[in-house]
């Protein structure tokens, strides 16, 4: 498989480290970039990377697969393999490499001996040593006025073998020496292995989504990185573009996704929010290595993935239970303690952002509102909380939690129906803006716990001809919404979340012909398009990052499950 460098990074599971080709910017040329996703990056851009014959830079074309990146001239090419989280390995034939870094004041390049140089990018918050292993290293880093002005580094070829080979590492703070003794192509067979394991782990789909399959595998498994600072376990950052962060209600889809055959890295991304939760109950709204966000939450989808999660895997065995229990009860509770400020049991957002929806129309005339989708996502965490409890002996906690989510169940519907739709009044004075988002269709999501008449008008008012169904599937505002736009974020868009949502609502309330239906239109849509964060509704084309997590574990999900 090969893919396009502008659209989706080359990177590998376990690293921060990314290739892409960036446009030209204000601050920056267009070009190939070795790039970092660390979270306290001032500029995500280390290196811009330009093939040499001579001192001279040439054109080439990038050519990259999931397990090396070719950059090819007619006079000759070089590879570029990460062979380790922290180690790009560099081979060359007839050509050499530069690595070109525009520093600011405390940037710097500094010889260590044996020809290696120790790089201090401070704007990427990180050092980086270049080591030549064939041919030679040229560094180009004049000192005045007390700073490095500039760095250049140039891998040049062996003469009379036309052979280039080098590495560079990154290291927070000391670099410890090593040897590179395992060869350039040992290190891409090696790679070559793991990632075959991986997609041997990928869901299965039908053959005639191999391809977008492949991609979709490809973008979970490099965005993939290793524990480090915040992030206590292995951690699927919703991409390696510029979405370079975990957030708590994105990384529930992932986790469902890899169930099927990888429950362990499946439990790692439930549980790695449980492990940054606040005392209140609260989970930050998004965390990387480095920083955690506090400004906004995620709505609470994580009794639902997880009662989806436990109907798919043994994995989640009694012990795990036991270790999320008790943090998925204050979650729950955190929603009736802090976000219930006019105390008519209906909890509310306080913010778009809590409610993933960001710029939702539901929210065009203030906040805070009272969406039924949360009341939707709290019954079932706590439908969920009660079969837990139950699992563990816990039988007046199981009871206590059913009593609870069929009181919100009542409330909603007496507080939210209005006897042909959903309303999300603002909190307070229970004022409704103008709005008919797909938001206030998410509580189909209950499935057969909503009355019949509730769930036939729902399932009506989604195959409206016109309004939300498209030919690539449900838009998140009706067409014939004033406020519809094409690339409106939550205004329009067709996004994976939603889909998702509503398809496993269909199902559970026996319309599995129309939930694999609007499957279908998605699975279409992204093969066509590939693993946007976002589409516009009308023309399928993809919006915004155009290689993100969820939407490639939503294509696997509704390939597998519906297809």
């Amino acid at each position: 498989m090969n893919f396009d460098l502008r659209h989706t990074p080359f990177s590998r599971y376990g690293s921060y480290i990314a290739f892409s080709h960036l446009p030209k910017s204000e601050a920056r040329p267009e070009g190939l970039y070795m790039r970092t996703v660390h979270g306290n990056a001032l500029f995500r851009e280390v290196f811009l990377v330009e093939l040499l014959q001579g001192k001279k830079p040439i054109p080439f074309k990038e050519i990259a697969t999931p397990t090396v990146l070719r950059l090819e001239n007619e006079r000759g090419h070089v590879d570029i393999c990460i062979a380790e989280p922290k180690l790009v390995r560099i081979k060359g034939s007839g050509v050499g490499i530069r690595l070109r870094m525009a520093t600011d004041v405390y940037g710097s390049a500094i010889s260590v001996g044996d020809h290696r140089w120790e790089v201090n990018s401070y704007s990427n918050q990180i050092k980086y040593m270049l080591i030549p292993m064939k041919g030679r290293l040229l560094m180009d880093a004049p000192w005045s006025m007390g700073k490095c002005d500039y760095i250049v580094a140039d891998f040049l070829p062996q003469p009379g073998i036309g052979v280039v080979e080098c590495a560079i590492e990154e290291f927070p703070c000391v670099w410890y020496e090593r040897s590179y003794d395992e060869s350039f192509d040992n290190c891409v067979k090696s790679m070559q292995s793991e990632y075959q394991r991986w997609l041997d782990k990928t869901p299965q789909a039908p053959k005639a989504y191999s391809k977008v399959q492949e991609l979709a595998a490809y973008t979970q498994w490099s965005c993939v990185v290793s524990p480090e600072g915040h992030l206590t376990r292995p951690a699927m950052y919703m991409s390696k573009n510029w979405m370079t962060n975990v957030w708590s209600w994105d990384n529930c889809f992932n986790a469902m996704a890899l169930v099927y055959k990888n429950p362990e890295l499946a439990w790692d991304q439930f549980m790695l929010l449980i492990d940054n939760q606040d005392k209140s109950g609260v989970f930050p709204d998004s965390l990387n290595d480095k920083s955690m966000m506090w400004n906004f939450c995620k709505p609470p989808i994580h009794g639902w993935s997880l009662r989806w999660m436990m109907e798919r895997t043994d994995f989640i065995n009694k012990q795990r239970l036991k270790e999320v229990y008790e943090p998925l009860c204050r979650w729950t509770q955190w929603w009736f303690k802090y976000r219930d400020h006019d105390h008519d049991g209906i909890p509310q957002y306080n913010h778009g952002n809590d409610s993933g929806w960001d710029n939702s129309t539901v929210f065009d005339e203030g906040v805070p509102i009272e969406g039924p989708d949360l009341c939707a996502y709290l019954i079932i965490q706590m439908d969920t909380l009660s079969e837990i409890a139950s699992k563990l002996g816990e039988k007046n906690d199981a009871k206590n939690w059913k009593s609870r989510a069929d009181e919100l169940l009542e409330k909603m519907l007496a507080h939210s129906w209005r006897g042909d739709g959903f309303v999300a009044p603002r909190s307070g004075d229970h004022h409704v803006a103008e709005s008919d988002s797909l938001l206030l269709f998410l509580p189909i999501i209950l499935g057969p716990r909503l009355p019949e008449g509730v769930l036939t008008e729902l399932v009506v008012g989604l195959s409206k001809k016109g309004r939300f169904l498209t030919e690539h599937g449900l838009t998140t505002e009706s067409l014939k919404s004033p406020l519809y736009q094409a690339n409106g974020y939550w205004r329009g868009p067709i996004w994976a979340p939603s889909t998702m949502i509503i398809v496993e609502g269909l199902a559970a309330a026996a319309k599995k012909e129309f939930a694999r239906k609007i499957s279908r239109k998605f699975c279409d849509m992204v093969a066509r398009s590939g693993m946007a964060e976002n589409f516009d509704a009308l023309t399928g084309t993809g919006l915004r990052d155009p290689a993100y997590t969820w939407t490639s574990s939503v294509l696997l999900i509704l390939a597998h499950e519906y297809l």
